[in-house]
């Protein structure tokens, strides 16, 4: 009796760990192809999505990124790369990604609402690139954000109210765009003090922003 019990305590066991193997290397997989997507909208001179390989099982063996014990990507590291194209939709599907690095080069259109779905992100830097269009009402629920740089593209439309919901938030930069209407004073855009926020006066003060 006690040994068929044992016995099926380690069946349970080994179905466990197969449906974590199981389960880790389909989330790499989608990952990849979230990756891979990404990797086909953008024009590379330079070569620096070279080792991204659609044929590894996993991006995580992929230079500029890096991932958890897991094999979940936590970073996406791409700044100064001399990139242009666009960013695509599914970097949402990242659902572990922490850190979104893709400043400095020349990245046009819109920023995808989808990058709301990102809600372990702590740091969304696309500041010197082309962006265009609205910021994302999305990027409220990014609860965990602590830094947000979109400064020096060409975004239009109003600060969303929903950014002002973010508590985390410790460094903000909207400078050197097309943005207009009030800047929002609620929420955690009231804690925004120049003791606190030393670059208070470059972040908030952005040309026309008070423009109607």
């Amino acid at each position: 009796m006690e040994r068929e019990a044992g016995v099926s305590l380690i069946a349970q066991w080994m179905i466990l760990v197969v449906f974590i193997l199981l389960y880790s290397r389909i989330s790499a997989n989608m990952e990849g192809d979230a990756l891979r997507n990404l990797r086909v909208n953008l024009q590379d001179p330079n070569n620096v999505l070279q080792s991204w390989d659609p044929t590894l099982v996993n991006p995580c063996m992929w230079l500029h990124v890096t991932c958890n014990n897991h094999n979940s990507v936590v970073r996406v590291d791409l700044g100064n790369a001399a990139l242009s194209g666009q960013l695509v939709p599914q970097v949402g599907q990242l659902k572990n990604l922490q850190y979104l690095e893709l400043y400095g080069n020349n990245i046009s259109g819109p920023i995808p609402s989808d990058l709301g779905n990102l809600t372990n992100l702590v740091s969304l830097d696309l500041f010197l690139n082309s962006f265009s269009g609205p910021i994302p009402d999305t990027l409220g629920k990014l609860t965990k954000l602590r830094f947000l740089r979109l400064n020096n593209n060409s975004l239009s439309g109003s600060i969303p109210m929903s950014l002002t919901k973010i508590t985390a938030l410790q460094v903000l930069d909207l400078s050197n765009n097309r943005l207009t209407g009030p800047v929002p004073d609620n929420g955690s855009f009231s804690l925004f003090t120049p003791i606190r926020f030393p670059i208070l006066q470059l972040e908030l003060s952005i040309p026309g922003i008070l423009d109607v």
